[in-house]
C-alpha cells in the first residue's frame, strides 16, 4: 500500500462513521430522544444497547412506518437517494430532484423556473435533516446512504416501481445475462468491446449516463422506437414482448421493439416482458426522477367568500346546542325503549330506522348521533343475556352538565375517535353490511385526518369555509403514503374521510357555514375552555312555556333540562325548529301518572311554569284521566286484574277484543289472564282503560322512564395507530438504559474487584433508597448487595435508571442486561471504587 492510498483511507475513516450504530453513538442524548419520540415502536422493548437498536431502525416493519409519516418532498428526497447509489452527495440528489439546468426536460414534465429551483435548494437540507434524524439517513454529507430497509422499499425494480415510475439500473436488469450477450449489445450500440461481463456492464451504464453519446445513439432510432421508449419513460417501465430472451443483433432487428433489444435501450425481464433501465428513464425524462417535484407544502386556497365571523359563531352555537339536545332526546327515547344487541355486535336495520323516525332525520344521520353518543361514553349495551343498547350512568352525570361542557364532552370524542359512522351500511369483506355501533366501524387513519382537516380550516382567517377538494392537496402533501385504501371509484379512505369529517364537523357545530367556528378552534389549540367559549354564544335556556287551548304547549326557545324532562313525560313533541311544540294526549297524560304524578302534582307543575293560565280543556283531561287511572289493578298470577268495580270486569270480559287474553272469572273483583303483567296492560290499554299495575303486596308500581340503566360502563377506546409517544420521562430513562448497555458492550471487560473478605454492604432502606435515587439523577455507578428469591446473596454492579413502585430499574453488568430488582431484596449499597 502506498503511502497516498493510506492517507486517503484515513481521510475517509475520519470524515464519517462507518455505521449506523457508530453515527447514533456520536448523537447527544438529546438527538436519541428525538429519535425515539418520532419513531416510537423502537421502544417495545427499550433496546439493550445501539447495536439492539440499529437493528430495530434497520427493520422492514419500522423503517415502513417511519416513512408513512414523512412529507411528499421528504419522501421525494429519499426516493431520490433510492434511485442513487450509496453514497451520493446533496448536489447529486438536488440535481435529480431539479434536472440538471442546462438540460431540456421531458414534455410531460411540470417546468421549475429559477426561483423552483431556488425553492428546491432551500428545502432540501430540511428534508435530509428529518431523513437523518429519524436514522432513515446517515453517513457523512458527501456520502448519504439509506438504511437498507428504506432502501429496499423505495429502490425502483421492475415489479415495483414505485412512486417514480423508474426501473432497475442496466446493471441490475442484466444480471444473468451471458457474456457474449453483453458483447452484442455494446457491438450493436456501437461501442467497443471490453474483456469481461463486469466491464461490459460498465461500459454500457457510462454509455447511458453520457448524455452526449446517448443522445448520439437514440438519433439513429427509427421514430417508432422513439414512441415505444416515451411510453415507458414516466412508467410503468416495462412491456409484454413475446419471446423477449431471443438473441437480437442489429443486423436482424424488424422491428422497434427489435432495434431496442439489439441495442440493450430494453432488457428482458422473463420470456415475455422488456424493462426501461433507470439511466435511459433518467436520460430521457432530463435527468428528473419526479414527474413533479413538490418542496413547499401547497396552501389551501378557498374559493367561497370569506363570512362574518360572528354569523360563523352564532351559527355553529346554534347547531350545538342542536346536537346536545338531539342526543338528549335520543338516549331518552332508548331508555324507555332499549333496542336488542345483535348477536354479532351492533345495532338493527329496523331499530336504526326507528331512530332515524324518532329524530326525525336520515338514517346516515342518524347513525352518527348513535355512534357519537357511543363514543362519548353515553351509550353501551346492558350486558344482559337478552342484551339491549342503554344509556350508562354516565349518560347521567353527562345532564347534569351545562349545554356548553356536554357539548365539549360530545367534541372531544369525536375528535379522538376512530369510529367511522359513514362506513355503516357499506360491505365488508364478504359482502354483509356493516351495522350502526358493529365492530367494523374503526378506522386507525380517521383521528389524524379528522385532526389535519380541522388545523387546516383553523389555519385560514376567522369565518373562511372551505371544502374537502380545497384541502386534500395539503393533507397528500403532508403525508403522502397515509392515503389508506382505494376503492372501485378510484378513491382513497382519506378522501372519504375528509368529506365525511366536514359533514360532522357540521353537524356537531365544530363549524358553522363550512367555517371554523371559535369554541372549535379552543378546542384544537387548548389555548381556552371550549366551553367557556362556547357558553356565551349559546341561546340562555327558558324556565317557562306557553300554554294553549288546543292541548298543546309551545317553548319559544330551548328549556332548561329538568324543564324539559318533565314535560316530555306528560306531554308528546309535536315539532320541532326553533319553538319546540308539546301536544297533550291522554296516553301521555297516563305516563306521567303511571310515573307516580297525580292530578295535582300536574296541575301544580303546568301553573308554576306556563306564562298564561292553565286552558280549561287540559284541566278537564287531566282529571279524566286520573279519575280512570288505576281502577283496574294488573298483578302477576301468571297475572290478574283486580277492580272494584265487578260490571266494568264483565264489560273486559264479554269484549271480544280480550279474547287473546284468556280471561277467567275467580271472583266477582278479579280475573285470571294467561298473559305476563305488562302484555295484559298493554291490551287494555289498546281498548281505551288505564289500568295499573301493583306489587304483590298490593301497591301501585310506580314506572319510571328512565329506569333502564347499563352497569357502569366507559367509552370505547380509540384503536391505536402504533405505539403511543412517550413521555420525557420514560426518554430520558430509555436514553440512560441504551446508553449504559452501549457502554457495557463496547467497553473492554473488567470484572470490578471487591476486597478479599469484604462483605456485602449493608445499608438502612432509607438510605439504600436516597443513594438510588441520586445515582439515578447523576448517572452514577453503584455496587450492591443483592437476595435472590431462594435467600442466596450475590453481589451486582448497576447503572440505575428508574427508582418506583417498590423497584429499581438498571442496567445488570453481570448479565449484561437492563433488569429490575426489588428494593426490599437489596441489603445495601456502596460507591464504586474505579
Amino acid at each position: 500500500m502506498t503511502t497516498q492510498q493510506g492517507s486517503q483511507r484515513q481521510a475517509k475513516s475520519v470524515a464519517g462513521p462507518r455505521t449506523l450504530a457508530e453515527e447514533l453513538r456520536a448523537r447527544p442524548d438529546d438527538d436519541l430522544a428525538a429519535l425515539l419520540r418520532s419513531r416510537p415502536d423502537l421502544l417495545n422493548p427499550v433496546p439493550g444497547d445501539l447495536t439492539q437498536l440499529t437493528a430495530r431502525l434497520s427493520s422492514r416493519a419500522s423503517a415502513l412506518r417511519a416513512l408513512e409519516r414523512l412529507d411528499r418532498f421528504t419522501l421525494q428526497v429519499a426516493e431520490a437517494l433510492a434511485a442513487l447509489p450509496d453514497g451520493a452527495s446533496p448536489t447529486a440528489v438536488r440535481t435529480l430532484l431539479a434536472g440538471p439546468v442546462k438540460v431540456k426536460p421531458h414534455p410531460e414534465a411540470t417546468p421549475l423556473s429559477a426561483a423552483d429551483r431556488a425553492a428546491v435548494a432551500a428545502a432540501l437540507p430540511r428534508a435530509l435533516a428529518t431523513l437523518r434524524d429519524r436514522a432513515l439517513l446517515w453517513g457523512p454529507d458527501n456520502g448519504l446512504r439509506l438504511v437498507i430497509a428504506a432502501r429496499e422499499a423505495l429502490a425502483p425494480t421492475a415489479a415495483n416501481p414505485g412512486r417514480t415510475g423508474l426501473g432497475p439500473t442496466f446493471a441490475e436488469a442484466s444480471t444473468g445475462m451471458s457474456p457474449a450477450r453483453l458483447q452484442q449489445l455494446l457491438a450493436s450500440a456501437g461501442q467497443p468491446a471490453t474483456p469481461d461481463p463486469v466491464t461490459a456492464v460498465a461500459a454500457f451504464t457510462a454509455l447511458l449516463g453520457d448524455r452526449a453519446r446517448c443522445d448520439a445513439l437514440l438519433a439513429t432510432a427509427p421514430e417508432a422506437a422513439l414512441r415505444l421508449l416515451d411510453r415507458l419513460v414516466w412508467g410503468p417501465p416495462t412491456g409484454t414482448v413475446p419471446d423477449a430472451t431471443r438473441p437480437v443483433t442489429a443486423q436482424d432487428a424488424q422491428s422497434p421493439v427489435e432495434w431496442l433489444l439489439a441495442r440493450g435501450l430494453l432488457l428482458p425481464t422473463s420470456p415475455g416482458s422488456v424493462v426501461l433501465p433507470r439511466e435511459l428513464a433518467l436520460h430521457l425524462r432530463g435527468g428528473r426522477a419526479h414527474r413533479t417535484v413538490e418542496p413547499v407544502q401547497p396552501e389551501p386556497v378557498p374559493a367561497a367568500a370569506p363570512r362574518d365571523p360572528q354569523a360563523v359563531d352564532g351559527a355553529a352555537a346554534g347547531q350545538a346546542h342542536t346536537a346536545v339536545r338531539t342526543v338528549e332526546e335520543l338516549l331518552d327515547l332508548w331508555g324507555l325503549t332499549p333496542p336488542p344487541t345483535l348477536r354479532a355486535g351492533g345495532l338493527g336495520v329496523r331499530d336504526l330506522k326507528r331512530a332515524a323516525q324518532a329524530l326525525e332525520t336520515t338514517e346516515p344521520i342518524a347513525a352518527f348521533w348513535l355512534e357519537l353518543a357511543y363514543t362519548s361514553g353515553l351509550l353501551a349495551p346492558d350486558g344482559e343475556v337478552d342484551e339491549h343498547w342503554a344509556p350508562t350512568p354516565g349518560y347521567d352525570e353527562w345532564l347534569r352538565l351545562d349545554t356548553a361542557e356536554r357539548w365539549t364532552v360530545l367534541a372531544r370524542a369525536w375528535l379522538t375517535a376512530t369510529r367511522v359512522p359513514a362506513l355503516a351500511g357499506s360491505s365488508d369483506g364478504k359482502g354483509k353490511p356493516r351495522a350502526v355501533l358493529g365492530p367494523e366501524l374503526d378506522r386507525t387513519l380517521a383521528p389524524s385526518v379528522r385532526r389535519g382537516a380541522l388545523a387546516l380550516l383553523a389555519e385560514l382567517p376567522p369565518g373562511t369555509p372551505a371544502t374537502a377538494a380545497e384541502l386534500l392537496p395539503t393533507l397528500r402533501w403532508q403525508r403522502p403514503l397515509r392515503g389508506g385504501p382505494i376503492d372501485p371509484d378510484g378513491r382513497d379512505l382519506r378522501e372519504h374521510l375528509v368529506t365525511w369529517t366536514l359533514a360532522e364537523a357540521e353537524l356537531l357545530g365544530v363549524t358553522g357555514r363550512g367555517a371554523l367556528a371559535a369554541p372549535a378552534r379552543a378546542l384544537l389549540t387548548a389555548e381556552a375552555d371550549p366551553a367557556g367559549v362556547l357558553a356565551p354564544l349559546l341561546p340562555r335556556p327558558l324556565d317557562h312555556v306557553i300554554l294553549q287551548p288546543d292541548l298543546t304547549a309551545i317553548a319559544p326557545g330551548p328549556l332548561l333540562t329538568p324543564l324539559a324532562q318533565a314535560l316530555a313525560l306528560c306531554a308528546d313533541i309535536e315539532s320541532k325548529g326553533g319553538a319546540t311544540v308539546y301536544r297533550f294526549t291522554p296516553e301521555s297524560v297516563r305516563r306521567a301518572l303511571d310515573a307516580g304524578r297525580t292530578a295535582a302534582d300536574l296541575r301544580a307543575f303546568l301553573t308554576q311554569h306556563s306564562r298564561t293560565p292553565v286552558p280549561q280543556p287540559l284541566g278537564y283531561l287531566i282529571d279524566d284521566v286520573a279519575r280512570r287511572h288505576g281502577l283496574l289493578r294488573v298483578g302477576a298470577a301468571s297475572s290478574y286484574l283486580r277492580c272494584d268495580d265487578p260490571s266494568l270486569l264483565n264489560e273486559i270480559l264479554a269484549d271480544r277484543r280480550s279474547a287473546d287474553l284468556r280471561l277467567r272469572l275467580l271472583a266477582p273483583t278479579v280475573l285470571a289472564a294467561q298473559a305476563p303483567p305488562d302484555a295484559l296492560l298493554g291490551t287494555l290499554r289498546a281498548m281505551g282503560y288505564a289500568p295499573a299495575a301493583e306489587s304483590a303486596e298490593g301497591d301501585v308500581l310506580i314506572t319510571r322512564p328512565d329506569s333502564h340503566r347499563t352497569p357502569p360502563r366507559a367509552a370505547p377506546v380509540p384503536v391505536p395507530d402504533g405505539p403511543p409517544t412517550p413521555d420525557d420521562v420514560l426518554l430520558a430513562a430509555a436514553v440512560k438504559a441504551i446508553r449504559a448497555g452501549d457502554r457495557a458492550a463496547t467497553a473492554v471487560r473488567r470484572e470490578p474487584t471487591v476486597p478479599a473478605g469484604r462483605p456485602l454492604p449493608r445499608t438502612a432502606a432509607a438510605e439504600t433508597l436516597a443513594a438510588l435515587q441520586t445515582a439515578v439523577l447523576l448517572g452514577e455507578r453503584m455496587w450492591i448487595g443483592y437476595l435472590n428469591a431462594e435467600g442466596l446473596a450475590s453481589q451486582r454492579i448497576i447503572d440505575p435508571v428508574k427508582v418506583e413502585g417498590g423497584f429499581v430499574t438498571a442496567f445488570d453488568h453481570h448479565d449484561g442486561e437492563l433488569r429490575t430488582f426489588a428494593l426490599h431484596r437489596i441489603t445495601g449499597v456502596a460507591e464504586l471504587d474505579e
